[in-house]
């Protein structure tokens, strides 16, 4: 069933036209990744379905009784609410009894003796009783502490920008609606918190839009694309693998169409430049069709940033540290860490929100000081530092001005020059653009200049803080290119996955007390590395709590009958699940583009996958059980025979 259909809407900010003419719909479960670079117009078109933003034209038709909930990416806060409070924002009559709810109960608690209140208190438990809202105040308080919100009667007005986001967030995700919408819900999110999330959407049971830089995120929940380029929309059934597939054909189907056209306009141009009147019908019609030609050009700019990893040169000594340690508020942040940064050095630094991981970026800035230890750096390094707050944007200049401030000129690697207008080009800022104040752009297009200004710099140490949010995808894309031929160092605070994966080669990771553990390998090489470890400890664990007297008495070790009984037949269960593995994979392959199918069959192998992992993880376990039984019994035998 549909929920809200848009037709012919068209939406324009002073002479910039945003949104032309865009048709496209929503229905029942569907979970939509709203895609397209910064500035044209995804949050707008969120506004938009939320009814919080007008448009010029167009008609918009919504299901009666839609239930929106809308997650912003600047939502409003009252500065003196508490968390449950403003988590308890919305109008719906639910919302209103649980936010009456709260305000009593703090009342309550501060004048216990007030009998009116207690009287209050009393009605509201009951319309709680009716409402069924104990449930969503459960899950209120589950989905906070979820997303690292504990104090729940903290005053709003006290928290962090990224603090207030997950209180946002939560917000949104508890109220019952029939199709949420999130701005960027991952920003300012945790790797842990993040996972969460994930899984949670994936078993979301209504329809989702949502804009997201987050590529393993659209790959796992999302079922369908929306992309905006230059003010149009295309609709993909599916994630962003098959996205990203349809997209090229898409290109190429334009481009041999753009060819095609260009072919026959020069043969109908040089008709009309032979002079022919039009006198006949046939030729009028003929001259009628080379102006429609002529006037349905393709526009086959590919919005691509494409450029040459430039540095200056960094010579054999880069950055030392040697046990640097810091304390914020007689908290450890950084314990006695030590590290040498070679040339080709690529850091990605992971870690809990609020534990302190740009403070390892701001010591090596020199922007604070460590408590103890010592920081050397090379004289040759050259940092060039894009950080997640307080960099500075003049907002009064004009994009150029901005850029020309650090250098008007940049050698490409190959001996030429890129003048600062050809590299705002290539950073999708066309020439009409380059003399907009810095004040019209929006947030992501502004931090898009914040990091071409870092990059004119031409560092050879680059010191990154949350480089992924608010950046588009493509944006991210060729930044990650770019990255992968930079001649220097990338150290990378961040929160993305996918953007860990391409860039690191060494993982920093974060615990408590200001403990740095490294590790050489991606982000997901190193999940991987934690969980085997994580298993590991906790079989010892067990072990432990099994037997406590286990380092002054030699366990007995057998199969248990159930297990036997187990071992014996669990190969045949393993080959088993293995042929239906297959089975289904080749279901997949001949479904063709029959989506509602290859949605099932794709659940139902990831499924598969999962029970065959847990079933040949307790194979090993069972296999190694035996060997050890086996060993112990020719161990008790040869004790027998020499006693």
């Amino acid at each position: 069933m549909s929920l809200l259909m848009m037709e012919g809407i068209e939406k324009s900010f002073g002479d910039r036209n945003i949104l032309d003419n865009i048709t496209f719909g929503i229905d029942e479960g569907e979970k939509i990744g709203l895609l397209g670079i910064n500035g044209t117009g995804k949050t707008t078109l969120l506004k938009i379905i939320a009814g919080t933003e007008s448009i010029d034209k167009g008609n918009i038709i919504k299901k009666s009784d839609l239930r929106l909930e809308f997650m912003s990416q600047n939502p409003d806060f009252d500065d003196e609410a508490t968390i449950l409070e403003q988590v308890f924002k919305g109008n719906s009559p639910l919302m209103k009894v649980l936010r009456d709810y709260e305000e009593t109960m703090n009342k309550v608690n501060n004048n216990p003796s007030d009998t009116k209140l207690q009287q209050k208190l009393l009605s509201l438990s009951q319309k709680m009783d009716d409402l069924k809202a104990w449930q969503i105040e459960s899950e209120a308080k589950t989905v906070l502490t979820k997303l690292g919100v504990t104090d729940f009667e903290k005053k709003v007005g006290i928290l962090s920008g990224g603090q207030r986001k997950r209180i946002a967030l939560a917000s949104a995700l508890i109220s019952p609606c029939d199709l949420l919408i999130l701005d960027e819900p991952t920003n300012h999110l945790d790797n842990q918190t993040i996972d969460w999330l994930e899984e949670y959407l994936k078993g979301y049971k209504g329809a989702l839009i949502m804009v997201t830089h987050d590529r393993y995120f659209l790959d796992r929940v999302i079922n369908n694309i929306v992309e905006i380029d230059k003010g149009k929309v295309y609709k993909y059934t599916g994630n962003y693998s098959y996205f990203l597939e349809k997209k090229v054909e898409r290109q190429q189907s334009a481009e041999s169409s753009e060819l095609k056209r260009q072919n026959i306009f020069r043969n109908e141009l040089a008709w009309i430049k032979r002079g022919v009147r039009a006198r006949g019908t046939k030729q009028k019609a003929r001259i009628d069709r080379f102006e429609d030609l002529k006037d349905s050009k393709l526009d086959l700019h590919k919005d691509k940033l494409e450029i040459k990893a430039v540095a200056s040169r960094l010579g054999k000594k880069v950055i030392e540290l040697e046990n640097i340690s810091k304390k914020f508020n007689d908290q450890n942040v950084i314990d006695d860490f030590s590290y040498i940064f070679t040339g080709d050095s690529r850091v990605g630094i992971i870690g809990p929100n609020g534990i302190g991981k740009s403070t390892l970026l701001n010591i090596i800035a020199e922007r604070i000081t460590a408590d103890s230890g010592i920081l050397e750096i090379g004289q040759t390094v050259k940092l060039g530092c894009f950080f997640q707050e307080n960099y500075e944007i003049k907002e009064d200049l004009r994009v150029i001005e901005y850029i020309k401030e650090v250098a008007e000129f940049l050698p490409d690697g190959e001996g030429n020059l890129i003048s600062a207008s050809q590299m705002l080009e290539k950073f999708l800022f066309p020439p009409e653009k380059q003399w907009t104040s810095i004040a019209r752009l929006s947030g992501g297009e502004k931090r898009r200049l914040y990091l071409l200004r870092v990059l004119m710099q031409a560092p050879n140490v680059l010191l990154l803080d949350e480089p992924t949010n608010d950046l588009d995808i493509e944006t991210l894309t060729i930044l990650e290119n770019y990255l992968d031929e930079f001649p220097g160092v990338v150290i990378a605070v961040s929160h993305d996955r996918y953007f860990l994966d391409k860039v690191a080669e060494n993982i920093f990771a974060y615990q408590e007390g200001g403990i740095i553990k490294t590790f050489v390998g991606n982000y997901s090489e190193y999940l991987e590395y934690k969980s085997i470890n994580e298993i590991s400890e906790e079989k010892i664990i067990i072990k432990e709590k099994k037997d406590p007297l286990l380092k002054t008495k030699e366990p007995v070790l057998k199969l248990t009958y159930k297990e036997q009984k187990e071992f014996e037949q669990i190969e045949d269960i393993i080959t088993q699940m293995e042929e239906e593995l297959e089975k289904v994979s080749e279901e997949i392959n001949i479904a063709g583009s029959n989506y509602v199918l290859l949605e099932e069959l794709t659940n139902k192998q990831q499924e598969l996958e999962k029970e065959l992992e847990e079933k040949m993880d307790r194979w090993a376990y069972l296999t190694q059980l035996a060997e050890e039984i086996e060993e112990n019994k020719k161990i008790s035998k040869n004790v027998k025979e020499e006693s």
